[in-house]
């Protein structure tokens, strides 16, 4: 995905405007004292900021809820144990694109790093890098948050004399120290819009998570579960070898099951391409497809047919396997992995849907974590043979995962339509639609299991046990609380996953109450309004699919500090994902102008078209997007 290039452009108007200039007010440069130092001694960095005349930046200490505060800090290298940060006593100045009173800077500034190296650092160069993350301000206008870096080169030498830096009288500490040796990275700069929409899509650490306990959970299917303890058995008794042995086999045969479903998620990744996946989020085929793939998933786990592997092929293997040694094992965890596919498909198929439509490695690491943690019990259970006579024993509670499995991916097949619904705007699965059917599928879900539905895993002579009983519920709670939904009340989170209200849709262009007037690709009529009105343009880069749109709409925008921010702006949403010219012609204009097709994407403008702020990517945090409505929203130059 191409970074996001932040163009920001001021044209001080005479007569005619002129055309945008790229603005870079602040310069930094990084020098040390002394410049060779023994291991283990006292260094002192000064980080230097130059602003050209009417230029200010903020302080570290900047309260929040108004600029955004400057951010700096040294990265990690070989050679450097700590630091401290200092700071110069900033100025307080009263701030009007804020309105509030703000610690600045401006001309020359320096902040300090009392740097500490290690006993252990080599001798020879050692390479410094300080980093800065800031926003710069006039008295008119603000730019949005940059990030630079600067770099000097220490000498570390071990009879170096040694110095004791001293720190002014009017520096400031800024936090406490922080230490490099115990991290594998200095505490993160926030990252500029465009790193923070990569990472936002990409999912990180809760995606990982997510596809680690899916492996988990695919391990109490009905596939997969009854051949746990026949396996393990099959591990301790192989050719009479020794625990070492068995462990060994076991771990070969867990790294054949990480390996087959790994390289699927490495296959998806080599025929997509990192780059340029960022549409098939939208993309009606692709949905289309996924959706096709879950409807047969679900009705296959709730009965009406069987998905199995070709027996040829698993003969094939199962005749490979028996030729014994580490390469059989590892064979025999492959066939294992296809002959369970029919219940563990639909877990895959789900991440690799989602882990798709992020786009670059991710579904290489989806598919990585999925199989580690379908494999780990297995490994586990070799380790301890003894817990499988804990294990609960197989019986109508596995069939009846399996249906509630099925009642679940039918549920996802739906936002799968509703994108392909939206994306072509057929208005076929409209929210009330969507919803009713949700409602529909999860209560289903849970009178199945309260024994009120006959399906295959419920013996109506069988007592209801208290856990089947509580799920059961918590499924009938789950369907009711989505009725408000379909009269337009909002559902938080779940906004983000469902069709939005039809009176939403209607408030384009119109504007009632306390909600904002919105055109709807109208980019021409907007910049007429903003002449007119004297007002700045709000431009909203979106998608009728996109999942991160529909939460920025549905719990950021109607934020009430949010919402009376809007009102300020001519607001005018974009779309990009459509099939029809105007998506097509929206999606160029973000291209050329701001270099990226990534979605959400926010910018300002004014009415000749000079770019005054650009936002990229899902936030959480309402002062952080406001702080961008305020930052451009100062009268036009």
């Amino acid at each position: 995905m191409n970074r996001v290039l932040i163009l920001l452009a001021v044209s001080w108007l005479t007569r005619a405007p002129v055309p945008a200039q790229k603005l870079d007010p602040v310069q930094w440069t990084l020098t040390l004292e002394p410049r060779t130092a023994r291991p283990g001694s006292t260094v002192l960095a000064r980080f230097e900021a130059t602003l050209e005349d009417g230029w200010y930046l903020y302080s570290p200490t900047t309260p929040p809820g108004g600029p955004i505060p400057t951010r700096i800090d040294l990265e990690p290298a070989p050679g450097l144990s700590s630091y401290r940060l200092y700071q110069r006593r900033p100025a307080v100045k009263f701030d009007a694109n804020f309105n509030l009173d703000t610690e600045v800077y401006s001309g020359k500034t320096e902040f300090l790093f009392e740097l500490i190296l290690a006993e252990d650092a080599a001798p020879g160069p050692l390479e410094v890098r300080a980093r800065a993350r800031y926003q710069t301000c006039t008295d008119k206008l603000c730019l949005p948050p940059v990030r630079k870096t600067a770099a000097a080169t220490l000498m570390v030498d071990s009879v170096a004399p040694t110095v004791a830096p001293a720190i002014p009288a009017d520096f400031l500490p800024v936090g406490e120290a922080v230490s490099l040796a115990a991290k594998t990275s200095a505490p993160p700069v926030p990252p500029p819009p465009a790193e923070r929409a990569g990472r936002t899509q990409a999912g990180g650490i809760p995606f990982v998570g997510v596809a680690f306990g899916f492996g988990l959970a695919a391990v109490f299917t009905p596939c997969v579960f009854p051949m746990i303890p026949i396996t393990v058995s099959f591990f301790l008794r192989q050719r009479g070898g020794g625990r070492r042995d068995s462990i060994i086999q076991a771990l070969i045969y867990c790294l054949g099951i990480v390996i087959l479903f790994t390289g699927l998620g490495l296959a998806a990744t080599a025929i997509l391409g990192p780059f340029g996946v960022v549409q098939l989020g939208s993309n009606p085929w692709v949905n289309g497809f996924i959706a096709l793939i879950f409807l047969v998933f679900g009705l296959s786990l709730l009965g009406a047919f069987e998905l199995v592997i070709p027996s040829s092929v698993l003969n094939r293997l199962d005749r490979a396997s028996q030729r014994g040694g580490y390469a059989g094992t590892m064979i025999m965890g492959l066939t294992f992995s296809l002959a369970a596919f029919s219940c563990v498909g639909p877990f895959v198929g789900t991440l690799l849907a989602a882990s798709i439509q992020a786009g670059g490695l991710q579904p290489l690491i989806g598919m990585l974590a999925f199989a580690s943690g379908l494999a780990l019990p297995f490994f586990l259970l070799a380790l301890f043979p003894s817990y499988l006579e804990r294990l609960p024993r197989s019986g109508g509670w596995l069939a009846r995962v399996k249906v509630v499995l099925g009642f679940l991916i039918l549920a996802a097949m739906l936002k799968y339509l509703s994108n392909v619904d939206q994306v072509m705007q057929w208005e076929i699965l409209s929210r009330e639609r969507f919803l009713a059917a949700w409602m529909v599928l999860f209560a289903l879900a849970g009178l199945y299991l309260l024994g009120f539905l006959r399906l295959e895993g419920v013996d109506p002579e069988e007592k209801l046990g208290l856990a089947r009983l509580l799920i059961g519920a918590a499924f009938l709670i789950f369907a009711l609380s989505l009725l408000p939904g379909m009269f337009g009340g909002r559902l938080g989170e779940l906004d983000a996953y469902v069709p939005p209200p039809r009176q939403a849709a209607a408030l384009l262009g119109s504007g009632t109450g306390s909600s904002p007037a919105w055109l709807k690709n109208e980019l021409d009529a907007a910049l007429a309004q903003a002449k007119a009105e004297d007002k700045l343009i709000f431009l909203n880069f979106t998608g009728y699919a996109c999942t991160n749109c529909h939460w920025m709409k549905a719990n950021m925008f109607t934020r009430p500090e949010i919402a009376e921010a809007l009102k300020q702006f001519v607001l005018v949403e974009l779309y990009t994902d459509g099939a029809d010219p105007a998506s097509e012609r929206n999606q160029k204009l973000q291209q050329e102008r701001f270099s990226t097709i990534a979605i959400p994407y926010y910018a300002i403008l004014d009415a000749d078209q000079n770019v005054r702020a650009t936002f990229a990517g899902l936030t959480r945090n309402p002062e952080e997007f406001l702080a961008f409505l305020r930052s451009a929203s100062g009268p036009a130059n």
